[in-house]
């Protein structure tokens, strides 16, 4: 048994100063002075130190198959491991993409090898696969179904509304969205070709690009009763309509999103702070976390998604899109939340308990008796600077290179064991992962 004691336990509404008691991956017991009511326990004094349940990240893309140079399951995992992450959810758009179970089959073989966190995958939606999509909810291990209605970083592409509407009709897996109008960005297309400089990406993908396909596929969820998930909300006009859809919509922001702002990032990081869609203006910026603040959004996901500095370096718009995020994605939360942007409890909430209800997730995002032992070691005091060189992507770069940060990633325990301490994977751990992470489980039902 494992004992953490004299921490300040952060689950639910509050906090509390308990110890929490783990066995047989579990956590068994939460409460004061254990330590005399067990015999037999390893105990860790964590006086001084925050406990967060397990944060789960909902959106990354670690490239395996197809896309390996890139990234693989192996580094990507690793990555969120040291960044705090005991949970991913992975998205379709690899090579060849997941549209079958045949497909998730692979990856979850493929993670339960090499895996150092819990996992979970997407299967992608496409004009002719909705068989698959419908047998999806009986794969343990998929964790929903994902719909690209713009293109971006791979094949996957649907914005047919009558296909749409059969999926949302006749699947109950939950669905997430990335949300671009494919008509305008056909329309526009030339201001991509004859664009020289990433800041000219915003221009092509601009806000009525996002709101247009946002206002189609949240009517569209209406009129079929269906609820749906909104991936890497980016726009003030956005942020406004959705809020007034909550029943029926649940909204994701990225940390990127919340922290760099056009132009000064393009004139900065030049490509590197090219994605989809893209890094818009400060007005758009403090939209989102006022977005944040009336908890209009419910989840803060990475969207990582790694290319390497070489591919990055092309000049635009050969440059591809996408930054790398799951190891940053909670320490720059902890840097919003050192500067006042938010509490502790919701962050909480939108890191951990958010995602383990909006995905069905069974035994995460609390720490209670009879959950999971995921937990996440925080120490509020930790002052460090982010660089290129701390991270364990493949990719070896950060667009947080330089940034000071308050308040860091202690420790992680996963299924129970200590997997990563001070910055360092444990060595027993890393030696036996593979029996001790596993697939995601879902609930019955969804508690969105």
């Amino acid at each position: 048994m494992l004992l953490l004691k004299n921490a300040q336990v952060w689950s639910g509404k509050g906090d509390v100063r308990a110890d929490v008691l783990v066995d047989g991956g579990k956590i068994v017991a939460l409460g004061t002075s254990l330590e005399t009511s067990y015999s037999d326990v390893e105990a860790i004094d964590l006086s001084g130190k925050w406990l967060f349940p397990g944060v789960i990240d909902s959106q990354v893309h670690f490239r395996e198959p197809g896309l390996i140079h890139k990234e693989d399951i192996a580094t990507g995992s690793k990555a969120a491991l040291l960044g705090g992450v005991t949970t991913f959810l992975e998205m379709p758009n690899t090579t060849p993409p997941t549209t079958s179970i045949a497909a998730l089959g692979e990856k979850l073989a493929i993670a339960q090898k090499t895996s150092y966190v819990n996992y979970g995958f997407f299967i992608g939606a496409t004009a002719d696969n909705l068989h698959e999509l419908k047998e999806a909810r009986h794969q343990e291990g998929c964790c929903g179904i994902k719909i690209f209605l713009g293109s971006s970083t791979g094949d996957l592409l649907l914005y047919d509304e009558f296909v749409l509407r059969e999926i949302f009709l006749q699947t109950d897996l939950p669905i997430s969205i990335h949300s671009e109008d494919e008509e305008r960005l056909r329309e526009r297309v030339h201001l991509r070709d004859q664009g020289r400089h990433p800041e000219d990406h915003l221009v092509w993908r601009d806000e009525e690009v996002a709101l247009r396909s946002t206002k189609m596929i949240v009517e569209l969820a209406r009129r079929c009763q269906r609820k749906i998930h909104m991936l890497h909300i980016s726009s003030k006009s956005e942020i406004e309509f959705l809020d007034w859809h909550k029943d029926i919509v649940t909204v994701e922001v990225t940390p990127q999103h919340l922290t760099l702002a056009a132009p000064e990032c393009y004139n900065d990081l030049g490509s590197l702070a090219q994605m989809n869609p893209p890094i818009r203006s400060a007005e758009h910026r403090e939209a989102l976390w006022q977005g944040v603040k009336k908890e209009v959004v419910d989840v803060i996901g990475s969207d990582h998604a790694p290319h390497t500095l070489e591919e990055k370096s092309k000049p635009y718009p050969a440059s591809p899109s996408g930054m790398p995020g799951v190891q940053t994605l909670l320490p720059v939360m902890l840097h919003h939340l050192d500067q006042g942007r938010l509490s502790v409890p919701h962050l909480v909430s939108l890191l951990c308990e958010r995602p383990a209800q909006i995905f069905s997730l069974a035994n995460k995002g609390y720490i209670r008796p009879g959950y999971d032992a995921d937990i996440t070691i925080v120490d509020p005091c930790a002052e460090y600077v982010i660089t290129h060189a701390s991270m364990a992507s493949k990719t070896g770069w950060t667009p947080y290179d330089g940034l000071k940060v308050k308040g860091g990633v202690w420790g992680v325990i996963v299924g129970g064991e200590v997997a990563m301490m001070d910055g360092k994977v444990v060595k027993a751990y890393e030696d036996h992962k593979h029996d001790v992470v596993s697939k995601i489980s879902r609930m019955a039902m969804s508690t969105v």
